[in-house]
């Protein structure tokens, strides 16, 4: 069963690997074939310069994307068929006689690879493509502070999380996935309730939106579609990123409206209100709650899945790891699963255009459509996204719609 099991892992990495890079190497031809000319329902609203900007600046991701590929299935092999894990596991028992610190040492110790191996991946993105592209606009010391923050973080939130687990799965008999399932979700929705006051703004600043028109227009805009939120406010991205958003967060008496100051720069008061329509129709639409209820019910089937796995010795055995255990499964189950769960991408992508479809056709009821049509065109342009993807993969990936397909639809609500 070992070998049978080891084989199927490694003929779904050599496929879901080789579907990556088709899937790449397309779009990466698809732009490069319409760069010379600016598609034409965009041609009066946006430059060629900016049109050549985008798939240049698409095209780098896609190289970046490729290295980073390959050096995630290197250490993916190098993990399990290599030893690495089966190392480090003999390591930690012999200097750790508990189980749940030998667990944790585990998970730490695959976290610091996990870093230092992104690390120059992470530092290359910042600092070399989007700063070539005029987006960085971080500084050294600021990366600096953020990644202490995060690992402040992960540390004090992730580790207590990661102990309770790990003594679940061990003290609560052959159900212990629900419970932990009880303690993931419970978490989850924690989170969302202390994000916005507790989280965010250790590394950002949000200020209160300033009285005038375009406060006028939303908090209208909020009463027409019956959402109470505890404010307005103004997030400083513009000291990290010269991209923008506008997002909502939170739950409850806890829902807070964010704009990125990026984004109050580029667009006009009307167009903020259609942008931020557009964000309330996926919280009128209750996409935020089926977002949820699905991802609860998908974590439970796979708790579940890993039950049944957990004491099976070919799991361990296939992947070349000798002793088993609660953190050692945890840990072969995340690596596994990405690999055989890649063919399901165009299925989740599909769902989420289907919203956004949704949320497009609430802002044109509650807004304008024309203004969020504007809106779209330019945040297309100022994010340097590429108005040609290439289909195939636009449906393994794109959470939202292709810019063509997109406002076609919105000119037809």
């Amino acid at each position: 069963m070992a070998s049978l099991f080891a084989t199927l892992f490694l003929a779904a990495l050599a496929l879901s690997t080789a579907l990556r890079v088709w899937l790449a190497l397309r779009q990466r031809q698809h732009v490069l074939a319409y760069r010379a000319a600016v598609p034409a329902e965009f041609v009066d609203r946006i430059p060629l310069a900016d049109h050549q900007k985008a798939a240049d600046y698409t095209t780098a991701k896609i190289r970046l994307g490729l290295t980073e590929l390959a050096l995630d299935v290197v250490l993916l092999l190098a993990l399990t068929f290599g030893g690495i894990l089966a190392m480090l596991d003999d390591f930690w028992r012999s200097q750790l006689n508990t189980s749940l610190f030998h667990g944790l040492a585990l998970f730490a110790s695959l976290g610091v690879i996990s870093f230092v191996v992104g690390l120059p991946f992470s530092l290359y993105r910042t600092f070399s493509l989007e700063a070539r592209f005029g987006f960085n606009k971080m500084t050294p010391g600021l990366y600096l502070v953020d990644l202490v923050k995060q690992l402040a973080l992960t540390v004090l939130i992730g580790g207590p999380l990661l102990l309770a687990v790990l003594w679940l799965m061990g003290a609560m008999g052959e159900h212990w996935w629900f419970y932990v399932w009880a303690v993931w979700l419970g978490f989850n929705l924690l989170v969302l309730l202390l994000y916005p006051t507790f989280i965010a703004p250790l590394f950002n600043k949000f200020s209160p939106l300033a009285e005038g028109e375009m406060k006028a227009r939303i908090e209208a805009l909020l009463a027409r579609c019956g959402f109470a939120s505890s404010g307005l406010f103004v997030m400083d991205g513009s000291k990290r990123s010269a991209h923008g958003n506008a997002y909502f967060t939170g739950f409850g008496k806890a829902k807070r409206i964010v704009f990125f100051d990026t984004l109050l720069e580029k667009l006009a008061p009307g167009e903020v209100e259609a942008v931020l329509a557009h964000e309330l129709g996926h919280y009128q639409r209750r996409h935020i709650v089926k977002r949820i209820a699905m991802m609860s019910a998908m974590s439970l089937a796979l708790l579940w899945l890993l039950g049944q796995l957990i004491d099976q010795p070919w799991f361990y055995g296939a992947l070349n790891v000798g002793a088993g255990g609660t953190a050692m499964a945890l840990i072969l189950f995340s690596l596994v699963l990405p690999v055989f769960s890649f063919p399901l991408s165009p299925l989740f992508s599909s769902l989420s255009r289907r919203h956004e479809f949704e949320a497009d056709a609430y802002a044109a009821q509650q807004a304008s459509r024309d203004d969020l049509i504007s809106a779209l065109v330019k945040l297309y342009r100022d994010n340097a996204a590429t108005l040609t993807p290439d289909p195939l993969h636009s449906l393994f990936y794109d959470s939202h719609p292709p810019a063509s397909i997109r406002i076609a639809h919105l000119k037809a609500c």
